[in-house]
């Protein structure tokens, strides 16, 4: 990818903070980036201060000076402020889109042309440089477009590129994910608390015990139950331990969980489409 492209971020929330950071950290310079939103413009000051992007209230502005357009707004705003910024895409421009249960199809209608755009489901680890992204391709994206967009989050981690309908599926498991981890993170840090381990060193404990985890799952080719079993010594600790958790439904729970946030994605999707109908049909004033 050309190094002087330009990079417009239609929204300022913690997923375009996460891109940014760790895009400026290798292939991006921050002159590059602009970043515009709502109506938040402490929030564009905070973004240029702490990364050095350009921002812009002028949204169609900000637009047509990119190569590539990030739709990164909520996705209750997006019919909205697609809306908005259709008159200045241009159909040589690449527009990608991490918004949760929004179809390329969707974005395309609402645009109005028939425009490239590659759909990505990163998370917030990108901010480090180890998101899990998929990404997968529009009815007007060539196969160069999905590669430049695989570039671009290969920035940030690491990417797969999926057929499209599997991105739900990667939203409720990767897209979430983190979440689920720091949740889990929650729960140990207040279970040391109540038997009296110090905080500090509680958690240095559990952070480098989920690190050497992930990396025994990363680097032996040890199915996890596998890997459980050999910590789990009959009549031991691990044991008692695991005897509660399966008596609390755990591993159901953990399904249960990502099987929603799944079903979340695709009612975002629908919901996107019933309010850009509705603002299509509502009468100009």
């Amino acid at each position: 990818m050309q190094q002087e492209t330009t990079i417009t971020f239609i929204g300022a929330g913690s997923m375009a903070e996460a891109l940014i950071s760790g895009m400026i950290k290798t292939l991006y310079r921050p002159e590059q980036i602009i970043v515009t939103n709502r109506c938040n413009q402490k929030r564009l000051e905070y973004m240029k201060k702490t990364y050095g992007v350009r921002t812009e209230t002028n949204k169609e502005k900000a637009v047509k000076e990119a190569d590539i357009v990030i739709l990164a707004m909520k996705p209750k705003d997006a019919a909205e402020s697609i809306a908005s910024i259709a008159s200045a895409i241009g159909e040589h421009q690449l527009i990608i889109s991490v918004l949760a249960g929004v179809m390329t199809e969707t974005i395309v209608s609402l645009i109005g042309k028939n425009v490239a755009v590659v759909r990505a489901m990163p998370n917030t680890s990108a901010a480090i440089g180890q998101s899990a992204t998929a990404i997968s391709q529009g009815r007007f994206a060539t196969e160069a477009h999905v590669a430049i967009a695989k570039t671009l989050f290969e920035t940030v981690g690491i990417v797969a590129v999926v057929p499209e309908h599997d991105l739900h599926a990667v939203t409720g498991l990767s897209g979430s994910g983190p979440a689920y981890v720091y949740y889990l993170v929650e729960a140990m840090e207040k279970a040391a608390e109540e038997i009296g381990l110090d905080r500090i060193v509680a958690k240095q404990l559990i952070l480098q015990t989920i690190i050497g985890a992930a990396q025994m799952l990363q680097t032996t080719n040890k199915h996890p139950s596998i890997l459980r079993k050999e910590v789990t010594s009959p009549g031991g600790t691990t044991e008692a331990g695991i005897q509660v958790l399966e008596r609390y439904r755990y591993q159901e729970a953990v399904v249960a969980c990502i099987k929603r946030a799944t079903e979340r994605s695709e009612e975002l999707g629908k919901e996107l489409i019933s309010s850009a109908f509705s603002h299509a049909a509502a009468p100009s004033r």
